[in-house]
């Protein structure tokens, strides 16, 4: 599974992925963080193309700081382009807690989950992890 990390979360991406290996996740999942230096997608990128994007590229958007106004806001984007069978959006709750060790194990708790069960979380929106 592919989570397209949104630019507030870039330097994180390396640490979420040192708890995934060294909690034995890679054993069994294929996890990857793309950023949006990787993707080609620039830093100010709207909401409704960033969905778009990782809609048509099978990518979970990782992200803690996109908002809720405006008609092309992420949450307005979801509540007219969501469907059955898409991805949802995973957003940290609180990025000032990432400095904390046992938050951002949560964290990656949470997103092992949604991936072990991501049939059950396609078409759920947005979830707010942990």
């Amino acid at each position: 599974m592919n989570f397209l990390v949104d630019y507030n979360l870039d330097g994180y991406a390396p640490v979420f992925l040192g708890i995934i290996a060294k909690n034995g996740w890679f054993e069994l999942l294929t996890i990857h963080f793309v950023t949006f230096k990787e993707a080609g997608l620039s830093m100010d990128i709207s909401d409704r193309i960033l969905w778009c994007f990782a809609e048509s590229n099978q990518m979970i958007i990782l992200t803690a700081n996109r908002n809720m106004k405006g008609k092309d806001s992420l949450e307005q984007i979801i509540r007219e382009e969501n469907t059955v069978s898409s991805l949802p959006v995973v957003t940290i709750s609180d990025i000032k807690r990432l400095d904390e060790f046992n938050y951002r194990e949560r964290c990656v708790d949470c997103m092992i989950e949604i991936v072990l069960d991501i049939e059950n979380y396609k078409g759920v929106g947005r979830l707010f992890i942990p």
